[in-house]
C-alpha cells in the first residue's frame, strides 16, 4: 500500500481463489468491513463502490485466473475516503482512463465511469518483478 493508503485507520486484506464465488465473498466482505467502520450501506458512495469492486475482481477471475491463482482485494477506509485494491499475478495492467475514452472495452469503461461520477481515482500500480499488478480505487466520503 501507498503511504497515503496506510494512513487510514481502518484496514483489511482477504485473499481468495480466482474463481467466480470470489466476486460474492470480495462484496460480502466489503459490506461487513463499511459497517464495522461506521460507513453506513446507504452512504451513496457505497453502491457505486461495490459495483466496482465486483466489476474488478470478475475482471481478476476472468482474465488472470489461469497465471494468477489468487486474487486479494484490499480495503481501506477513514473519515471521509474509501479505498481498495484488487490484486492479482497477471502481467497485463490495463489502460484505465482509455477505457472512459473509448479505446478501451469490456466493464473497465463502466468502473471507470463510476469512479468518476463519484469524483473518486483509479490506477494501476504493477508489481516489482512485472508479473502483476494492482487496481487502486480511491473515493472520497
Amino acid at each position: 500500500m501507498s503511504t497515503q493508503l496506510e494512513a487510514l485507520p481502518h484496514r483489511h486484506a482477504l485473499t481468495v481463489p480466482t474463481l467466480p464465488a470470489a466476486v460474492r465473498v470480495a462484496r460480502e466482505t466489503a459490506e461487513r468491513a463499511l459497517v464495522e467502520w461506521g460507513i453506513g450501506l446507504r452512504h451513496p458512495v457505497v453502491d457505486p463502490a461495490l459495483l466496482i469492486l465486483s466489476e474488478l475482481v470478475t475482471n481478476s477471475v476472468r482474465h488472470a485466473a489461469a497465471l494468477s491463482p489468487e486474487l486479494t482485494v484490499y480495503y481501506a477506509a477513514g473519515r471521509d475516503c474509501l479505498a481498495y485494491g484488487v490484486h492479482d499475478r497477471h502481467p497485463h495492467q490495463p489502460a484505465l482512463y482509455a477505457s472512459v475514452t473509448g479505446t478501451g472495452s469490456g466493464g473497465l469503461g463502466t468502473v471507470m465511469e463510476l469512479v468518476l461520477a463519484c469524483k473518486g481515482t483509479a490506477v494501476v500500480r504493477g508489481d516489482c518483478d512485472g508479473k502483476g499488478k494492482t487496481i487502486w480505487v480511491t473515493l472520497p466520503l
